[in-house]
């Protein structure tokens, strides 16, 4: 089976699907058009230029060039997760940088290497989508954690300095903000397993039975896909929840958020 190849008329009349959001956006005030557009815009450049690094990528095959892409994959990802938890008295891109750097590679190696068993762990074709998927969910997961912790951390700043005042330490004065908030990032993954296949087909399998895989050989690759990301999405979470919950307190267990 041959995949249907798509023209470039086709992509202009999936607009259409974005002025109806446009419009949805104006009849009632949202005032999200222009993010809107913007998005667009941002989609076709970007999956359009990244369509030709890989193309190169695949073509040349390089170690050097495949980590340098897996690097800046996660400089990428580290950096939307600080736009979306910025705090003024929290340093969290490097430590959020280097935590998915180290995890988010040596989950994609166990994947390729002794999983799936590519000829060489660094196969492109294998190594730069996996790492991308584990990146984008883990990416969101993250982002929910740093949230959920700073907003309870603010929300019980009280309790929190009660306990500091009689002698406990700021991991035993955070301990239920620290459950709850990896409990917050790690939610969706385990929802995605509960309805795999009942409510949806996802990307990996979808993309497979598009390319005319056989439907078997793209459901395991799904399974391999859901839990490569519980794993990512947990180990990547309780990482950087743990350090950059460090960060919040002083070394005299004083807490520097305001």
């Amino acid at each position: 089976m041959n995949v249907q190849p798509i023209a470039p008329i086709q992509l202009v009349y999936c607009l259409g699907f974005v002025l109806v959001a446009c419009a949805g956006s104006f009849a009632y005030g949202l005032k999200l058009e222009k993010s809107l557009l913007v998005g667009t815009v941002r989609t076709f450049a970007q999956l359009l230029l990244v369509g030709y690094v890989l193309d190169y990528i695949f073509e040349i095959r390089q170690f050097w060039l495949i980590l340098l892409v897996f690097t800046w994959m996660v400089f990428w990802a580290a950096h939307t997760i600080w736009l979306r938890a910025r705090q003024k008295e929290v340093p969290i891109f490097v430590r959020t940088f280097f935590s998915m750097l180290v995890s988010y590679l040596s989950v994609s190696i166990l994947v390729t290497a002794v999983i799936v068993q590519v000829d060489t762990w660094w196969e492109p074709q294998y190594f730069i989508p996996l790492s991308g998927m584990i990146m984008g969910n883990s990416m969101n997961a993250i982002a929910l954690a740093l949230d959920r912790m700073f907003s309870d951390l603010r929300k019980q700043r009280p309790q929190v300095e009660l306990a500091l005042c009689l002698g406990a330490t700021h991991q035993e004065a955070t301990a239920d903000i620290l459950r709850a908030a990896m409990q917050a990032g790690m939610t969706p993954s385990i929802n995605a397993l509960m309805t795999v296949g009942l409510v949806s087909l996802p990307g990996m399998m979808t993309g497979q039975l598009l390319g005319g895989s056989d439907p078997q050989t793209a459901v395991k690759y799904q399974i391999i896909v859901m839990l490569m990301l519980v794993a990512s999405t947990a180990i990547g979470t309780i990482i950087v929840i743990l350090w950059i919950r460090r960060s919040c307190f002083t070394k005299a267990h004083q807490m520097v958020l305001r």
